[in-house]
């Protein structure tokens, strides 16, 4: 069968209720499709009034009062504020697979006059709830997604067109935007997440909605040789300095034990200044291969610049000491010292598979902003491969 591509769109209020997070768990877990890609979007009005035009159909096997209901919705709440201006913040997640649009709908589910519960992601987040007098009281579907292959292609396509204008990173949106102490933080969620299908993604972007940030830039990304180089090179500094003692004194016990002689300090010294850099190199060697699936002493110079084997997420979060709060939630390097309920105490395995990276600095987290080309995305690309332009 066929791969397809599906989206899910997260409306505006279940960004601002941070559930973004145990809902990508959900669509991940659930449907065993591929997270191949993201973007945050600030909807224009003319692309708030094209999509809600696209919403009513006969394809869709909900009412079509329900139909009618959520037009009305986009139209209430993706649309600038008529008085500010000020516009909406949506993300939209395209997944790939097969029969990848029934089964992204499944896990979504239908809005029904009476919910069942918690089986889909509707039933749990969304509300459709009414007066005695049969008029709706409060409707809230919490996110979008296509009925069809046909309306997938079709509002894709359209999302896709506003793209440029209406898409990237969307600091000039958040409240605290220019205020002092506001912050952007680069968080990177590693491979180790994407070993196999499950929810561990949006787990782990659960726990950062503890920092009461705001999401303004999110990409699937896969990050080359040159990317991983450029990115850790503060470490391969930092490793060198780092490893030089261990590395000597590990080479002195082995000659000792190999040669049954002595060595005397000056000869460890000498030892750890002859090793020590080549064991660094070879670590930081270990780090990018981690982070991109190639080892960069085999990458030919002309594969450096193309994208790695590895996936990974890449997310910005913005808002007061975003930094330090981000740095919090994730917990030291190690995860064997980081506090329990962190997220690297909870999904870290050791100092490199370690669960996700962060911004250790505001200036740091605008060189990562630079070097991972925030401003650049795959997203296009994936909708055109195929569904055409």
């Amino acid at each position: 069968m066929a791969q397809e591509l599906s989206y899910v769109i997260i409306n505006p209020y279940t960004l601002y209720k941070s559930r973004t997070g145990v809902i990508l768990s959900r669509l991940l877990s659930q449907s065993s499709l591929e997270l191949v890609g993201a973007a945050m979007y600030s909807p224009s009005a003319e692309l708030v009034r094209e999509y809600s035009k696209m919403i009513v159909t006969e394809s869709d096997p909900q009412d079509r009062e329900i139909q009618e209901l959520i037009r009305d919705y986009i139209l209430e709440n993706f649309m600038p504020n008529p008085q500010t201006g000020a516009r909406q913040r949506v993300m939209v997640l395209l997944f790939r697979g097969e029969n990848a649009v029934a089964r992204t709908r499944e896990v979504v589910g239908n809005i029904r006059h009476q919910s069942k519960g918690g089986e889909t992601i509707r039933d749990t987040f969304g509300d459709l709830i009414y007066n005695r007098d049969g008029t709706v009281k409060y409707f809230e579907p919490a996110v979008l997604a296509a009925p069809s292959v046909e309306e997938a292609k079709a509002k894709l396509l359209l999302w896709k067109k506003y793209y440029d204008r209406d898409s990237g990173i969307l600091s000039h949106l958040i409240p605290t935007y220019n205020k002092p102490g506001h912050q952007r933080a680069v968080v990177i969620l590693k491979p180790d997440n994407f070993r196999f299908p499950s929810g561990r993604p949006g787990y782990v972007i659960d726990m950062f909605s503890r920092t009461e940030l705001a999401i303004t830039a999110i990409k699937v990304h896969h990050m080359s040789v040159a990317e991983a180089e450029e990115f850790y090179a503060p470490v391969r500094e930092a490793l060198r300095e780092k490893l030089k003692k261990p590395a000597g004194l590990k080479a002195k016990e082995l000659l000792e034990s190999a040669l049954a002689i002595r060595l005397d300090p000056s000869r460890e010294e000498a030892l750890a200044n002859l090793i020590g850099p080549l064991y660094a190199e070879e670590q930081f060697h270990s780090i990018v291969q981690f982070m991109t699936g190639i080892n960069p002493k085999n990458c030919p110079i002309e594969q450096r610049t193309m994208p790695g084997k590895e996936k990974c997420i890449v997310l910005i979060y913005e808002g007061i000491d975003a930094v330090r709060k981000v740095r919090e939630v994730l917990g030291p390097t190690d995860p064997a010292k980081a506090p329990p309920g962190s997220i690297r105490r909870e999904f870290g395995q050791s100092i490199m598979v370690n669960a996700a990276h962060a911004s250790d600095s505001p200036e740091n987290a605008e060189r990562e902003i630079k070097i991972l080309k925030m401003e650049q995305n795959s997203f296009v690309s994936l909708i055109e491969e195929t569904y055409g332009s």
